[in-house]
């Protein structure tokens, strides 16, 4: 069986950033990692789950909003992926700066905080999920990446 292009990065180099993760086509899908793998610090489910709502609205409703493909946690609870079309890295990065400095700042209901809304929004914490974002805020600010070291 044919390896998925994510299971032929190294996992042991890893390190908390912003990367390229696969191109295909006009799409790229971004890993916003913000866990080191394997270390056993992982993000609990409603951190997770709070931060993909925040930041898939906002994302949504950004200057690329028509571009954004997915944006979405990854199973392994150490980062997200963000699918955009015609995507520019600088870019993304700036934005992914912004979304979350907006995340820290916002005050109110988390988006789609509602049983119409989703499947299980009792599961969500906007202050674990602006804690989540200052950490990884403040380490995109001191360093970022784009390319996965293999």
């Amino acid at each position: 069986m044919k390896k998925i292009t994510s299971f032929t990065v190294d996992h042991t180099k890893l390190r908390e950033g912003i990367y390229v993760s696969r191109v295909d086509g006009d799409i790229t899908t971004y890993d916003l990692r913000t866990r080191v793998p394997n270390n056993g610090e992982y993000m609990d489910t409603t951190t997770m789950h709070t931060v993909e709502h925040m930041f898939a609205t906002l994302v949504r409703n950004s200057e690329i909003a028509d571009d954004v493909i997915y944006f979405g946690p990854m199973g392994c609870r150490t980062g997200f992926y963000l699918l955009v079309r015609n995507a520019d890295n600088r870019q993304i990065l700036a934005i992914t700066k912004r979304i979350l400095s907006d995340i820290i700042a916002y005050d109110g209901e988390v988006y789609g905080a509602s049983e119409i809304e989703c499947g299980n929004y009792r599961d969500l914490d906007l202050e674990k999920g602006k804690e989540e974002c200052r950490k990884y805020l403040k380490m995109l600010e001191r360093e970022q990446t784009f390319e996965y070291e293999r």
